[in-house]
């Protein structure tokens, strides 16, 4: 298609794009919705007093790495590497070499993907972890795990093209089942067991979320952007058919099956089920949708979403805060989309495909090493950054600040009025006493007459 460029000075002058080009700018659109879209998801899930600063979580990893990927983090994913490890962080530097090139476009589609990736780890953590904490996290982890992932799989790194695809063979990892799904399922584990349990994790009632409408809302809005997370760089009209098909029917399949597992298990299906299992089919769905069949993919979609419902109760039997199931719902999914393809990827012009196509066992031991790779790097590399701030900065809240709500105390803010003011906000003084004492404000539960303000607000903020 082609129209004029606005402001130019010659009425000849035109801009020529290309279809394929207009797609992926608007696949991009819809990738960088999914983290807003995650936030609400995240939000709903929590208690009452925690939302704001977990939609918060989501806002600061798109704003921080929104800027890290323009000055060195799409450039350590492409171009000529590092051992095959991670791309030249200066090759491409603040993407002057870009100007002017269409490769802007795929530079800003990468870039929504590396946003919700970091996004996914914070609901883990979800009502105890300290805003900052996470605020240094996010740039570290997107520059010493995600990065390096995203060239040995994507960019030419070891594991497309490198050594290690030599020796094990070429890994399918479409969309991000390894570099997204289980890396930063990873990361939350880890992450969850250095911030610790949250306090009454498992006995206090008020953990349970606290608005399903958001949870369905945010469910619905990454369903509809992951079209453009695994469709956006589909390059004929026939991958990206399969892929929509793929994206549509994984998910629905995964809801059904984690619901009767629900029945099953605890005699209701819930609307808390029907999104956790939409989104476990989307995440099992991710590294396959271009490589698989229709009818592997509800398959796949079936024995994802059951699984998954089982493994979000597993936290409980092993003690594991895994605030959000992000672990559960991200690592458990991702494994099993990541490691069917082994099974069910089907034959490319004839060649290769899984062990139910013939293929032999070649695609399903490269898919292994992905994933074994992933859970090294992923692991090794959030526990280091994880305990070097928790041991300088700290990562976690005091107890004061985790029963009063985190809203208040990081941020000064509410979610809900509850009748007090109309405008969800409260003075940092009316958080906790600690937190009045630190801003040199006069702390109200000293009045006799206002009672223990922090008390108060404690109580009303913790609706589920």
């Amino acid at each position: 298609m082609s129209a004029p460029l606005r402001g130019a000075t010659r009425r000849d002058l035109q801009v020529e794009i290309s279809a394929q080009q207009v797609w992926l700018m608007i696949s991009a659109a819809m990738v960088l919705l999914m983290t807003p879209g995650l936030g609400l998801f995240y939000g709903g899930m929590t208690r009452a007093k925690a939302a704001l600063n977990m939609i918060m979580m989501s806002f600061i990893s798109a704003g921080i790495v929104g800027v890290i990927w323009v000055l060195w983090g799409y450039s350590m994913t492409t171009g000529d590497g590092v051992l095959g490890i991670f791309g030249n962080p200066f090759a491409n530097f603040g993407l002057q070499n870009l100007m002017g090139s269409p490769d802007l476009i795929k530079a800003g589609y990468s870039a929504t993907f590396a946003i919700i990736t970091v996004a996914l780890i914070s609901g883990a953590i979800a009502d105890r972890a300290k805003f900052s904490a996470w605020a240094v996290f996010v740039p570290i982890w997107i520059t010493v795990v995600y990065c390096p992932l995203a060239y040995m799989i994507w960019g030419g790194g070891l594991m497309s093209g490198g050594a290690i695809s030599a020796v094990f063979g070429q890994v399918i990892d479409f969309a991000g089942g390894a570099v997204v799904e289980i890396s930063s399922g990873t990361a939350a584990l880890v992450l969850a067991v250095i911030v610790g349990q949250r306090h009454g994790f498992a006995k206090d009632p008020n953990h349970r979320p606290h608005n399903i409408p958001f949870i369905m809302l945010g469910a619905a809005i990454l369903w509809f952007g992951w079209f453009g997370f695994n469709g956006g760089a589909a390059t004929s009209a026939e991958q990206a058919g399969l892929i929509w098909i793929n994206t549509l029917v994984t998910p629905a399949a995964a809801m059904l099956s984690w619901l009767v597992a629900e029945k099953i298990r605890h005699g209701h299906p819930t609307s808390l089920g029907a999104a956790s299992g939409v989104v476990a089919g989307l995440v099992a769905i991710t590294p396959s949708c271009a490589n698989i069949s229709p009818v592997a993919a509800i398959g796949l979609g079936l024995v994802a979403g059951a699984a998954c419902a089982v493994f979000v109760d597993l936290k409980y039997r092993f003690g594991l805060d895994d605030s959000l199931d992000v672990v559960g719902v991200h690592l458990g999914a991702g494994l099993i989309g990541t490691l069917a393809l082994g099974f069910i990827a089907f034959p490319v012009d004839g060649q290769g495909g899984g062990l139910f196509y013939g293929g032999g066992v070649q695609q399903l031991i490269a898919q292994t090493a992905a994933v074994v790779i992933t859970l090294l790097l992923s692991g090794i590399g959030t526990l280091i950054i994880g305990r070097a701030i928790n041991k300088t900065i700290g990562f976690r809240v005091s107890r004061e600040a985790e029963t009063a709500g985190v809203d208040l105390s990081e941020h000064a803010e509410s979610a809900y009025a509850f009748g007090e003011t109309g405008n969800g906000f409260r003075p940092l003084s009316h958080a906790i006493p600690h937190a009045a004492a630190a801003s040199h404000a006069p702390a109200e539960s000293s009045s006799p007459a206002n009672g223990n303000t922090a008390q108060r607000h404690a109580k009303e903020d913790s609706f589920a």
